[in-house]
């Protein structure tokens, strides 16, 4: 076996979890804006947010499996899930520890959303665009493919899809708020 094998299947599975992350918090914005009414809503869109958030969670549990494996820095299972534990890059890897315990704290809450409040839900689940943001620094300052071409182009490209999806849920979500909170004043007929 490649001695670097685990190092490729961590850095891979980093890159496609956060790839991942990012989809779910992009699709759940579209699903709370009146893009998609939910009157005419399929419900697959919503279990299409819901598995992406599931991907996310599953390709992050490889990175940090992988992470552990590896030899080369010799990560503990206390470094990839305490923050500033790590020798290595503290700071850095800290910020991914953090985006990695937001991950789950979002996907916990929405498997046990039934059993909650809906505003406790919703201000938790509001928690995913600082845990995308945690992410997305901590592959910038700690991930070695942060220089690659690819990589940029992917992150600013990400990084402005979701910008403008927050910009776009802001206007757009405000005007549904409006039409559905205001009454219909009654008409006067003449007699």
């Amino acid at each position: 076996m490649n001695p670097q094998f685990w190092w490729y299947v961590a850095r891979a599975a980093g890159i496609v979890g956060w790839l991942f992350l990012t989809a779910a918090v992009l699709w759940g914005i579209f699903l709370s804006t009146d893009l998609f009414p939910a009157h005419r809503r399929p419900a697959w869109l919503l279990d299409l947010h819901r598995a992406l958030g599931g991907l996310a969670m599953f390709t992050i549990a490889i990175h940090l499996g992988a992470l552990v494996a590896d030899n080369f820095i010799h990560f503990t299972l206390a470094d990839v899930t305490i923050p500033f534990v790590s020798d290595w890059k503290t700071w850095q890897v800290a910020l991914g520890v953090f985006a990695m315990w937001g991950v789950v704290v979002v996907e916990g809450t929405s498997l046990a959303m039934k059993h909650l409040p809906r505003r406790v839900w919703r201000g938790i689940h509001v928690t995913s665009y600082a845990t995308f943001l945690l992410a997305s620094l901590h592959g910038t300052f700690a991930g070695t493919d942060a220089t690659n071409s690819l990589y940029i182009a992917t992150s600013v490209s990400t990084t402005v899809a979701l910008v403008a999806a927050v910009v776009y849920r802001v206007t757009h979500r405000r005007g549904a708020r409006l039409a559905t909170t205001k009454k219909p004043t009654p008409q006067r007929t003449a007699q």
